[in-house]
């Protein structure tokens, strides 16, 4: 059984949903779809997903919401019509969506989180209901039927052990089940949404959760690739990776998961294929447990993202003081922040943060505090930082892979102010300036790829 995952870009209009139904007939194992909000038809295009955030702050200003509601129900109306769908049938639709500004939540968050949650949802009903015209037995599957519970935070939920013994409820079912992605139900009975790549974080629950063979997700690329396309023309697309070189690139901007996703499927074994929607017979990129995997190169790929920053603390003989870092801690988690990386030598220490999580207001406290508290000689928050991943199974056994990604970076003048290679030995991280990160990573990719090809 296959649980196969479709991105809003493969749900975003009916001609792309009709290539989603081919896809379902193509293979009859494929049983469990989760479902995405529809995305963008074309470049300026609007995803439904801010249409929804956009009726949820009407709602909370009490503003007028009637010309924005019938912009979103617009999207699933062009959608209904490609399929002929009677009126009477997309009527329910409508009207729930309607329906959202007059609920009750607890909170402003939970509004937010359930609205746009309704992106999903709406398209899995709808999807739903074209398959059914269509003579394909299918039922939608709510999360909160299928017992998907998650933790209580409206925006960043995660799920609990408990979703996935209410989940083999569901296995080995003849019908396909249609789930939209993106969110769950807290035990308060509230919609709670998943953080980025929420979709396909639903996929990968399921997928355990149904003891799936295998985990399909369809994008709009044709494989994973070794770099960022955008950075270099025409790159090495990837035929199969481990999880976790997935997981290391992802956590520095490939695109195509976030790198929470794919634990369900790890901790479960169960392989992943990235699949291309428009050409679904392509091979794709396979990720599979490291267990018995054989790289085809050195490095599988490099990536780099601009979303740190870093605080650097100077103080003579910080190495010999007792406790410095602990109360460095302790003042992170007074202000809830977490670390990302803690560089160090024996007078100096850099601190590296997500910088999402930051308000200029908060950094301006918590620095404030780290000064009164540890007194150190120089304290510097840069903001003008990048990080580089460089990953691959290949790395492992090979000498002089740090040679080779450092020189042709000094050959282009490419400052390094980081370098830390990973206790597994299959990645290695750089921090760089934001403007110099393409260079470098298109240069690493040039310099890797050229001499393995």
């Amino acid at each position: 059984m296959k649980v196969v995952k479709f991105g809003g870009s493969s749900l975003a209009s009916g001609s792309q949903l009709q290539k989603v139904i081919k896809i379902l007939q193509a293979d009859p194992s494929r049983k469990v779809v989760i479902t995405s909000a529809p995305g963008k038809r074309f470049e300026d295009d609007i995803k439904v997903t801010d249409l929804l955030i956009k009726y949820a702050k009407a709602v909370l200003a009490q503003k007028e919401t009637a010309k924005i509601t019938e912009d979103i129900w617009q999207r699933y109306q062009e959608i209904g019509d490609y399929f002929q769908i009677p009126a009477e049938l997309l009527q329910p639709l409508k009207q729930e969506l309607l329906n959202l500004s007059g609920q009750q939540f607890s909170s402003s968050d939970f509004l937010v989180a359930s609205f746009k949650a309704h992106g999903e949802k709406l398209n899995a009903q709808l999807l739903t209901t074209i398959l059914q015209k269509k003579g394909m037995p299918s039922q939608f599957l709510d999360p909160k039927e299928a017992g998907l519970i998650v933790t209580n935070d409206p925006h960043n939920a995660h799920v609990l052990p408990q979703t996935y013994s209410n989940l083999t409820d569901w296995q080995n079912r003849e019908e396909i089940l249609v789930v939209p992605g993106f969110y769950g139900i807290t035990e308060n009975n509230e919609i709670a949404t998943f953080s980025r790549g929420g979709s396909d974080i639903t996929g990968a629950i399921m997928a355990k959760g149904l003891a799936a063979d295998i985990y399909e997700n369809f994008t709009d690329v044709n494989a994973v690739y070794a770099v960022n396309p955008k950075l270099v023309a025409n790159p090495v697309p990837i035929k199969s990776m481990t999880y976790r070189e997935l997981r290391e690139l992802s956590y520095t901007g490939f695109s195509v998961f976030h790198d929470e996703a794919l634990i369900p499927t790890i901790e479960a074994k169960i392989p992943i294929n990235v699949k291309n929607t428009n050409h679904p017979d392509f091979p794709g990129t396979l990720v599979v447990p490291e267990k018995d995997f054989k790289p085809q190169y050195t490095i599988t790929g490099v990536a780099s993202s601009n979303h740190f920053a870093a605080i650097y603390l100077h103080r003579y003989m910080l190495n010999k003081e007792t406790g410095f870092t602990l109360k460095l801690l302790e003042i992170f988690y007074k202000y809830h922040i977490s670390y990302e990386h803690m560089p160090s030598g024996i007078d100096d220490l850099t601190v590296i943060f997500d910088k999402d999580q930051f308000t200029d207001e908060l950094k301006e406290k918590m620095c404030e505090e780290i000064k009164q508290t540890l007194k150190p000689d120089h304290l510097e928050w840069i903001d003008d930082y990048a990080i580089i991943m460089v990953v691959g199974e290949g790395m492992r056994n090979k000498i002089g892979v740090l040679k080779k990604i450092v020189e042709p970076l000094a050959q282009k003048n490419i400052a390094i102010h980081m370098i830390n290679q990973g206790a597994s030995r299959i990645s290695i991280m750089l921090g760089t300036k934001q403007a110099d990160a393409p260079k470098a990573v298109a240069q690493i990719y040039q310099n890797f790829f050229t001499e393995d090809k």
